[in-house]
């Protein structure tokens, strides 16, 4: 359980997120994820990473049971900062990121996935920012990569979430296959980018990000600086413990 990483053929290293039972990422665990993204690009023998997960979903986020089991405000300081480690890691890794996702991909999902350089996706997977039901901002920045900017806005008051088949309309998305399919297909694009003159690809990778309109480290430490607002006013604590106690009377219902 946790962040781990594999080596495979070609120079393609697998980092895989596995938090059961719906990869709720605890905040110690968004910074072992930046740290093992990070050490996959700095190995020289590196030419792709994939980032995959087990379990129902690609990822839910941060962990909120930590933040409100947490006393004062450090869990909800050490998840923020570790989610923009994290997402950082993913754009800057000296080379492409494919995220292969399956199954939902919520709030700190986007943000990792938006930040990837090629997405590959499930036939049901979903993704979507909760945050405004959490009483938290974020990710819109990621979220504006994968949308127009007009469905991102509606996204973002909603909290609705869209589906592969969207994404994939509007290019974000390459490519949607069965569920049993993705990490195959990935891989398939991974050794496609394996072939080619990795200082190529590591240069291009660099030149790319560096010609990119949007400064997506700054822009999201932004929008995490009126999270914190809505913590400090006590808006952020009632919203997550009310989804928290909802989550909780469904799952009493279904047992």
């Amino acid at each position: 359980m946790g962040i781990s990483s594999s080596h495979t053929e070609n120079g393609i290293i697998e980092v895989t997120v596995d938090y059961p039972p719906v990869n709720a990422i605890p905040s110690q665990g968004w910074f072992e994820l930046a740290k093992a993204i990070t050490s996959a690009g700095e190995d020289p023998e590196a030419r792709v990473v994939i980032l995959r997960a087990g379990n129902r979903g690609f990822c839910a986020g941060v962990d909120l049971k930590e933040i409100q089991r947490a006393e004062g405000y450090n869990a909800l300081v050490a998840a923020n900062r570790g989610c923009a480690k994290a997402f950082a890691a993913v754009y800057d890794c000296e080379v492409p990121v494919i995220a292969a996702v399956n199954g939902f991909c919520l709030g700190g999902g986007v943000g990792l996935v938006g930040n990837a350089d090629i997405i590959v996706a499930s036939d049901d997977a979903t993704f979507g920012l909760p945050e405004v039901d959490r009483g938290a901002l974020g990710a819109a920045t990621h979220l504006a990569r994968l949308v127009p900017q007009h469905l991102m806005r509606t996204l973002y008051y909603t909290a609705r979430n869209v589906s592969a088949q969207t994404l994939h309309h509007h290019g974000s998305v390459v490519e949607v296959v069965p569920r049993a399919q993705l990490d195959d297909a990935a891989r398939e694009i991974a050794k496609e980018i394996a072939k080619k003159d990795t200082s190529v690809i590591r240069a291009a990778k660099e030149a790319i990000n560096g010609i990119d309109p949007q400064r997506v480290h700054q822009s999201y430490r932004f929008e995490q600086g009126f999270t914190f607002e809505l913590n400090l006013t006590g808006v952020s604590d009632h919203a997550r413990q009310a989804f928290l106690d909802g989550n909780h009377a469904r799952q009493a219902n279904d047992s």
